[in-house]
């Protein structure tokens, strides 16, 4: 049975959606949860495949919160064993960076609803063409990403360029949060420094528009998540293939 490793940083923000499809395809999953133990060392030569959630901390945090550096190397190994490695937000973010790609603070974040576009690439891609051309997306975030040498944009949005990527054939980077329900939406919306980041932030739109926009679009982007989801998780339990990777220091 193929075990799963999935790096959490916060509570509010789980697996979601993608948690019951990994368990009703048989795979164990193994939690490592860096706000409860942000001295685990988990060893990632255990496990089929990675799945490195959201958080408010960011890459450029290391020296503050070592478990980043942590995780960066468990990634790191994780390329370089061929095993496939999904990283959403700041998963993407530190897959990027582990890939040479910089991380930048936003002007302005992306908060709610927005249109994703993929590009050709992506409408194409074995994992995230079910999105199509143009789908709504939920998104919470401050920095980004650029898109890492050597891989594949996927998507944009019309103020974020840099939205997804695929390096080699197994590992994902996605901004944005196609796990979300509507009840983790309203987690997030109730949580004090989420709605605090919200009100800081001057976008035009408040926690009652994201409410209504999610009750919209939220069914639809649920049935395309489950798609994309599953095939990524058909990708854990392929024959693996080494990669040689260059020597990097994080920190």
């Amino acid at each position: 049975m193929p075990r799963i490793l999935v790096f959490q940083h916060v509570a509010a923000e789980p697996l979601g959606t993608l948690d019951p499809l990994i368990r009703s395809r048989g795979h164990r999953i193994r939690f490592v949860n860096f706000e409860r133990d942000p001295h685990a060392r988990p060893n990632v030569d255990r496990y089929r495949g990675l799945v490195v959630l959201g958080g408010p901390m960011n890459v450029d945090e290391q020296a503050r919160r070592p478990h980043l550096r942590t995780e960066l190397h468990a990634i790191e190994r994780m390329l370089q064993q061929g095993k496939p490695v999904l990283g959403i937000c700041l998963g993407a973010q530190l897959l990027a960076h582990v890939l040479g790609a910089d991380v930048r603070r936003r002007e302005a974040p992306e908060i709610g609803w927005y249109d994703l576009h993929a590009t050709r690439a992506g409408r194409q891609d074995p994992v995230l063409a079910p999105l199509g051309e143009v789908a709504r997306v939920f998104q919470w975030h401050r920095y980004h990403f650029d898109i890492p040498r050597e891989a594949v944009h996927l998507a944009r949005s019309a103020d974020c360029e840099q939205q997804a990527f695929r390096w080699g054939d197994r590992a994902y980077g996605f901004q944005f949060h196609l796990e979300m329900d509507r009840p983790l939406v309203e987690r997030w919306l109730d949580t004090p420094a989420y709605r605090e980041e919200l009100a800081a932030s001057g976008l035009p739109h408040d926690a009652q528009s994201i409410r209504a926009a999610t009750g919209a679009h939220i069914a639809r982007m649920q049935a395309q998540a489950d798609e994309v989801f599953n095939r990524f998780l058909d990708l854990v339990g392929r024959p693996q293939r080494r990669i040689v990777l260059p020597s990097r220091e994080f920190g």
